[in-house]
């Protein structure tokens, strides 16, 4: 079952002067400014891709770890997930080097060990984790709430 989203993007101007729009089209998120300077620089209240990516990371890596704990028996009560992109010169170009995510369980029932290890599955798992890795440098900390 192959399913596909999509993302428009609107671009006017040159690289450091210009704008963009990002309109997604399930209409779940509001359009979207773009900016080099949103990119490089202080955000402005505008995104970028970099941000895109992480917000994806996040979410796809909280699906993955909500269902391998309720497979071993143990639901989350609640996942607080961060992911960090970050974007890096190297050489003449600028690339994604790494993504650091981290996770915050309130999982009833979970070992600090059973946690880590369905984390560290739920990493390996992840579609998004799947597409960066070979390319992109990623950490993981997870730690279970008291």
């Amino acid at each position: 079952m192959a399913v596909e989203r999509k993302a428009n993007v609107k671009w006017t101007g040159d690289l450091l002067r210009g704008t963009g729009n990002i309109h997604f089209n399930s209409g779940a998120i509001s359009d979207s400014p773009v900016t080099w300077a949103s990119r490089t620089e202080a955000p402005g209240g505008k995104t970028s891709p970099e941000e895109l990516l992480a917000a994806a990371h996040a979410a796809c890596f909280s699906m993955a770890l909500s269902a391998g704990l309720a497979r071993a028996r143990t639901p989350p009560k609640e996942l607080d997930v961060s992911a960090t992109c970050v974007l890096d010169k190297v050489g003449d170009a600028f690339r994604v080097t790494e993504m650091h995510l981290e996770v915050i369980g309130t999982v009833p029932g979970a070992s600090e060990e059973s946690f880590l290890e369905q984390a560290e599955a739920a990493e390996k798992g992840c579609p998004i984790s799947n597409a960066l890795k070979g390319n992109v440098k990623i950490s993981l900390k997870a730690t279970l709430s008291k």
